[in-house]
């Protein structure tokens, strides 16, 4: 259930992208975020790092195309939300506090996080979704500068990628698991 919320704005923005404009997407991209931070207050969880910061990307993007630029192309916006995504994710690991960090912490009981490789994983992780964002941008880089690309090609790259981090984030903490014995099956989000 973690990972599908922490999804969901991200399928909601793409699927859009291929239906309405691109100033509809960002906004309800927004209020999906904002829904998903909802759910974690009614739920008394923590407001993510990564979910507040996605409603100022899609928000501010969203105004931008409003209000300032409303032809800017769809591969544009999605290079943008993508580098903001990025962003997100490296000033998390810049300030010492991977936003993967957030969701283990509810899902995984303090003993578990107390683990000397805990805090590396969540590390791992951080970086194999960051490496994620950077494939997402080089596949939007490719829609807008190599002509001729068809569309598919930006999506199967962001899929790909996407659903890669995703694997990974509930492969990892299994791996840990079956190789040092110590951390417990539900020990990062998503993996029970």
């Amino acid at each position: 259930m973690t990972i599908f919320l922490i999804l969901a704005p991200f399928g909601s923005f793409a699927l859009l992208m291929l239906v309405t404009s691109a100033e509809i997407s960002l906004f309800v991209s927004a209020g999906i975020c904002l829904a998903v931070i909802g759910i974690d207050v009614y739920r008394g969880r923590s407001i993510k790092m990564l979910g507040a910061g996605c409603v100022v990307v899609f928000a501010a993007l969203g105004a931008y195309v409003a209000l300032v630029d409303p032809n800017l192309s769809h591969s544009a916006v999605k290079l943008t939300v993508d580098i903001g995504v990025l962003a997100i994710s490296l000033a998390s690991l810049v300030i010492r506090k991977p936003f993967v960090l957030q969701y283990a912490l509810e899902e995984v009981d303090a003993e578990t996080a107390k683990l000397p490789g805990f805090k590396k994983a969540i590390y791992i992780i951080t970086w194999a979704w960051t490496g994620a964002f950077v494939l997402m941008i080089a596949g939007n880089v490719l829609m807008i500068y190599v002509p001729g690309v068809p569309l598919w090609s930006g999506l199967v790259i962001a899929f790909a990628a996407r659903n890669s981090a995703a694997y990974f984030t509930t492969w990892y903490p299994q791996y840990r698991k079956t190789k040092y014995g110590s951390a417990p099956a539900n020990a990062l989000p998503g993996t029970h």
